[in-house]
């Protein structure tokens, strides 16, 4: 029994430092932020609302235009209006989910 509790916490360790690595914090649920900067047209295609056809858009508007410097940059993608938008924003954003987390908190001591 030791020595399976061992494994599963090395286990749980292996998968947190992962989830760390690649800046997606563990959410309630599947929920996770997207990075539409370094997002794959899969993870784009997997958010409510945006299909694969979507996400090759915003893709191609990405390597054409650049980074988005604000989740509000995804309206200039054709067929992204501010509808849609708005039931993407709590899912996504344009940099660093650990940085995009500690600014509202940084702000707020100010």
């Amino acid at each position: 029994m030791r020595h399976s509790m061992r494994q599963l916490l090395a286990v749980g360790a292996l998968v947190a430092s992962l989830w760390m690595a690649a800046g997606v914090p563990p959410a309630a649920g599947d929920e996770r932020m997207v990075n539409i900067n370094t997002a794959s047209v899969a993870e784009l295609g997997d958010l409510k609302g945006i299909g694969d056809a979507k996400a090759k858009e915003i893709l191609e508007y990405r390597e054409k235009n650049g980074p988005f410097k604000s989740v509000d940059d995804l309206r200039q993608v054709h067929g992204i209006g501010n509808k849609l938008l708005e039931k993407l924003r709590p899912h996504i954003t344009v940099g660093p989910v650990a940085a995009a987390a500690a600014a509202p908190a940084a702000a707020a001591k100010h």
